[in-house]
C-alpha cells in the first residue's frame, strides 16, 4: 500500500512540476496546463481503469479489481474530483468492475453504463447495490449512442450483437476532442471486433490517435483488420507486471509494432497520462526511468495468393508457392488490390 501511495504522489508531482515528455509529436505552442482533455490510464495492475477529464467534468471507464477500489478513490481525490458525470463499466468481469463499488460509495454520479444488468458474481451485485443507493439504474447503451464530457464527445461503437463471452460484450467507446481521438475497447475479442466493423462499414471512421489496447494485450484481441481500421499512433496497454496470463502476448505486440504504433505499458511506466489540446497529444507517466516502446517494424509485408485472392502474414502455414505469390507492403495495399485476409493468420 505504501508503494502505491508513493507512486501516486510521484505522478502528482510530475503533473504539478510540469515534467512532460513529448513522443514524436509536432511542435505546438499549447502547454500541458492548457490541454482540454486529459485521460489518466490508472495503473491498477492486471486490470483496467481510466479517468477522463474535460471542461471540469469527469468520467470513469472501468474500476480495476476489488482491491483497487481505495487506490482509485485516492487517485480521484488527488485530481480534485467531487462528482462524476458518468461511470462506464465496459463488461462484468471483476478486473473491470471490481473497484467501482468503492467509487460509487464515495462519488455522486449522474449516470452509469454497462452492457448488462445481470451477472452472477458478488462483486457485480455490489456494483448494482451502489448504483441503486444513488437512485440510479444501469443504462445499456446502443451502438451510435453519444455522451458528452465538456467539449469531448463519446460515441458507443459496440457491441453490435449479443455474446455468451462477457469479453465480447465490452462497451467500445470512441472519444473525440477537436481533431484528436481515443478508442477504448474493454476486453473485446477479434470475432466481435470484426462484427463491429461489419456493422459500421461505410458509416463510421474507427481512426484514432490513441488506442487502449484490448484485453490487456491478449492475442485474442486487436486483430489485423481492427488495427488497420483504427490506425493509432499510440497504444496503451493496461497490464500487471508478471501476470499469470503472459499479457501482453508477443503476437499483438508484433502487430502493433508492424503498424508503427508506439506502445505505453502500465506495467513498465506506471500511471500514463495523455493530454489533448484538440490538435496534438502529449504524454507523461509515473516511472520516468523507462521509455515507451518505439515502433520497430520487422517484416511488414503481406503475401497474396494469385489464385485464391487471399493474403497472408509472412509466417502463415498456408502460404502459396513462390510462383503464385504477390507481395504487398501493407495490409491496406492488399485490401485495395481486392485481396481478402486469410482467416487463419489474419482473422
Amino acid at each position: 500500500m505504501r508503494k502505491k501511495w508513493l507512486a501516486l504522489l510521484l505522478t502528482l508531482s510530475l503533473l504539478l512540476s510540469g515534467c512532460v515528455i513529448e513522443i514524436h509529436l509536432p511542435e505546438t505552442q499549447a502547454s500541458v496546463s492548457e490541454a482540454g482533455l486529459t485521460v489518466h490510464f490508472i495503473d491498477v495492475g492486471q486490470a483496467d481503469c481510466a479517468l477522463l477529464e474535460c471542461g471540469g467534468e469527469y468520467l470513469l471507464i472501468d474500476g480495476g479489481n476489488r482491491d483497487d477500489g481505495q487506490l482509485i478513490v485516492s487517485y480521484l481525490e488527488q485530481q480534485g474530483v467531487e462528482s462524476l458525470a458518468a461511470v462506464v463499466c465496459t463488461h462484468a468481469h471483476e478486473d473491470h468492475v471490481g473497484g467501482l463499488p468503492s467509487v460509487l460509495a464515495v462519488y455522486p454520479t449522474k449516470a452509469v453504463y454497462a452492457p448488462t444488468k445481470t451477472y452472477s458474481s458478488k462483486i457485480f451485485d455490489s456494483f448494482l447495490y451502489y448504483v441503486d443507493q444513488q437512485r440510479l439504474t444501469v443504462t445499456i447503451p446502443a451502438p451510435g449512442d453519444t455522451l458528452s464530457l465538456g467539449e469531448a464527445v463519446l460515441t458507443v461503437l459496440g457491441p453490435v450483437k449479443t455474446y455468451p463471452d462477457p469479453n465480447n460484450t465490452s462497451i467500445v467507446l470512441k472519444v473525440e476532442y477537436g481533431d484528436t481521438a481515443f478508442l477504448f475497447t474493454g476486453d473485446m475479442e477479434t470475432d466481435a471486433e470484426n462484427d463491429m466493423l461489419d456493422w459500421w462499414e461505410g458509416r463510421m471512421d474507427f481512426g484514432c490517435d490513441v488506442l487502449k489496447v484490448g484485453h490487456h494485450g491478449s492475442n485474442t484481441s486487436t486483430g489485423y483488420r481492427f488495427l488497420n481500421e483504427a490506425n493509432p499512433t499510440y497504444g496503451v496497454i493496461s497490464v500487471g507486471e508478471g501476470n499469470d496470463y503472459g499479457h501482453p502476448h508477443e503476437e499483438p505486440l508484433s502487430r502493433l509494432k508492424q503498424a508503427g504504433v508506439i506502445i505505453l505499458r502500465t506495467d513498465k511506466l506506471g500511471h500514463v497520462i495523455a493530454f489533448s489540446d484538440g490538435e496534438t497529444i502529449r504524454f507523461t507517466w509515473e516511472n520516468q526511468n523507462v521509455q515507451p516502446e518505439d515502433a520497430e517494424p520487422a517484416d511488414t509485408r503481406f503475401i497474396g495468393n494469385k489464385n485464391s485472392r487471399k493474403f497472408h502474414s509472412p509466417g502463415c502455414a498456408n502460404l502459396p508457392t513462390e510462383k503464385n505469390q504477390v507481395i504487398f507492403d501493407s495490409y491496406q495495399e492488399a485490401i485495395d488490390a481486392g485481396y481478402a485476409p486469410c482467416g487463419s493468420c489474419l482473422g
